[in-house]
């Protein structure tokens, strides 16, 4: 018999994530569903269930700043599909997420059946969109030389860089990944060189650009 899929919902809004998990248990094979209230608690539910078949991720959770907290779960969880799930559902946001790694958009405004069509579409491989949407060029020049850029960066990186965007310092850093600060330094570095600016403050303030998605609850 077959596993049962294991699905985590990180929403900060009780409300929100209840609605999910109704449109979850209507599903074929009623998932286990695991529940994250906040940024890091999504971070250690992923950590935590390995195996996990998908992970449905608010834009606007504590302890993450937009797009930023989607760059730190693909880089660390690589095999871990991300779906979010935002009321900010504008072209440009759709499009960012899908170009830094996201498996699919669902707007908070979808009904049930939606959110259910949206979801299985993923677990079916395929990148799930809001009905309407069309894929164009990024129309913000910056915003695409910086995606561009970020691509380049390593998984250890991106987790450096989304950590440095958290305000931890290098030495803080260096222990939730268990190195040492000079690692850090060495990547801090790395990260400055690929993005093409002169400090930490200035690479916080690039992914800003595209991490602000302007996210509502």
């Amino acid at each position: 018999m077959a596993s049962a899929l294991t699905i985590i919902i990180a929403d900060d809004h009780p409300l929100f994530r209840g609605a999910l998990k109704q449109a979850l248990t209507g599903m074929a094979g009623s998932p286990d569903i695991v529940e994250a209230g906040d940024f890091e608690a999504a971070r250690k539910a992923a950590a935590a269930n390995s195996n996990a078949d998908l992970l449905l991720l608010d834009l606007a959770m504590p302890g993450v700043s937009g797009l930023s907290g989607l760059i730190s779960l693909r880089a660390e969880f690589q095999s871990l599909p991300v779906v979010i799930v935002s009321a900010s559902d504008d072209p440009a946001t759709i499009r960012r997420a899908l170009d830094l790694g996201a498996s699919g958009f669902i707007s908070k405004s979808a009904s049930i059946e939606e959110i259910r069509e949206g979801i299985g579409s993923v677990l079916d491989g395929n990148v799930y969109t809001p009905g309407g949407y069309v894929r164009g060029p990024e129309q913000d020049s910056e915003v695409a030389d910086l995606i561009a850029r970020l691509r380049t960066l390593t998984p250890q990186q991106s987790r450096v860089l989304a950590m440095l965007a958290e305000g931890l310092l290098n030495k803080q850093i260096a222990y939730e990944l268990g190195v040492s600060e000079a690692t850090i330094k060495a990547h801090v570095s790395a990260i400055l060189l690929k993005l093409n600016v002169d400090s930490r403050t200035q690479a916080v303030i690039q992914l800003g650009k595209i991490g602000n998605a302007q996210a509502a609850a």
